[in-house]
């Protein structure tokens, strides 16, 4: 965790450090090889629900290269074009390293100063897409909080990984993380998470659990997500075989998550139209 301060919060950390339940929601920012009119749709779709997501007082993680295809540079989009409709303190930005580090550092510098308070940054995946400006997320971490001590810091763990190991990361002197977020994991990975629980300490180090919203089990689908992330497929396959539907599915991971004590979670793949919407069906079934 970073060196704590008086004069450093977020909003995001105090309702991570607060007891109970909390939902977030993932979203990407448009591809940068849109066609113009494309491209307008899809900000305006991002925008409505940026907009409705943080009037609901929900927070939301903007990515970046989420899957190693070039995004629309998120800052100045949603600063210039959501004025006052949004609190920016709800909205983190992604950073991972795959960028130079000049512009990695002034992008921390612009997002607080353009009103955010807490920005995640993550080395990013090494398999696709250019190579990161600094060897692991923790050294960009530090980098910027050199520069910038008041801003807010995520990391990211793995429970799919060696549990003591990946303590070890979020609880290291070098980690600088403020909070984390883990990779996607469900209710067909609870060992995993289970064995994670037992070794963190996340009243320390805040921790978001990711879940994704699976659509369907198409195979072609699944095997290319599981580049990415674990993605159990067999398991998915007959949730949906069983008649469960995508709402379901993505309620009952919240649910059993809960239930084993991995109460702060987000939500990706809810897409940028309509993810209020989505996500509000998907709680009521929790």
């Amino acid at each position: 965790m970073t060196e704590s301060a008086p004069d450093r919060q977020a909003l995001l950390l105090e309702k991570l450090l607060e007891p109970g339940p909390m939902v977030a929601v993932e979203l990407r920012p448009p591809r940068s090889n849109l066609q113009a009119g494309k491209s307008m749709e899809a900000w305006i779709d991002l925008h409505h629900s940026l907009s409705r997501l943080t009037s609901e007082e929900l927070f939301v993680f903007l990515t970046d290269n989420a899957v190693g295809e070039a995004e629309e540079e998120s800052l100045a989009h949603v600063a210039a074009n959501l004025g006052d409709e949004a609190d920016l303190r709800r909205i983190i930005p992604i950073l991972t390293a795959k960028h130079s580090l000049e512009y990695c550092l002034m992008f921390a510098s612009r997002a607080i100063s353009g009103g955010f308070d807490a920005l995640t940054v993550l080395g990013g995946d090494q398999s696709v897409g250019p190579k990161r400006c600094v060897p692991h997320g923790r050294d960009l971490r530090e980098l910027i909080g050199a520069s910038l001590p008041e801003l807010i810091l995520g990391g990211w763990v793995n429970p799919h990984q060696d549990a003591i190991e990946q303590a070890g990361f979020l609880h290291a002197a070098d980690a600088h993380s403020d909070f984390a977020l883990t990779q996607i994991v469900s209710h067909h990975s609870l060992p995993e998470v289970e064995r994670f629980l037992n070794v963190v300490d996340t009243t320390l180090v805040p921790v978001v659990f990711g879940v994704f919203f699976y659509r369907s089990a198409n195979p072609s689908t699944l095997e290319e997500l599981n580049k990415f992330f674990r993605v159990p497929g067999e398991e998915l396959t007959r949730d949906f075989q069983a008649g469960a539907s995508p709402e379901e599915i993505c309620a009952e991971s919240i649910r059993e998550l809960r239930r084993i004590g991995a109460e702060k979670v987000y939500v990706s793949n809810l897409g940028n139209r309509g993810a209020a919407r989505r996500l509000r069906r998907i709680l009521e079934l929790v």
